[in-house]
């Protein structure tokens, strides 16, 4: 038996539900912000929102194993529109 966890708080979520709502956040955000963009009325201010910022890059590193190569790399670029996104996940994480 559990005890001082709260059943529908965030209490009682984990850390990968969070990441989990964090990127799906992220993603949605960034896709609105693609939608947005074909929106005549907001054609002033879609640059701002859909513009990317650079966070971290980490080029890709190739490992040549001679029977597979593997290539690894990340680069984090969101938009103003993938944190608003971020933002709302965080409130409904918490919320629900």
């Amino acid at each position: 038996m559990k005890t001082g966890t709260k059943r529908g708080s965030s209490a009682g979520h984990g850390m990968g539900m969070m990441t989990l709502f964090l990127i799906t956040g992220a993603v949605v955000g960034g896709i609105l912000g693609e939608l947005a963009a074909n929106i005549s009325l907001l054609a002033d201010v879609v640059p701002y929102l859909i513009k990317p910022f650079p966070v971290f890059d980490l080029p890709p590193v190739a490992i040549n194993l001679y029977v597979i190569k593997v290539v690894i790399g990340f680069a984090l670029y969101p938009n103003l529109m993938s944190i608003l996104g971020i933002i709302a996940a965080i409130i409904l994480f918490r919320r629900f």
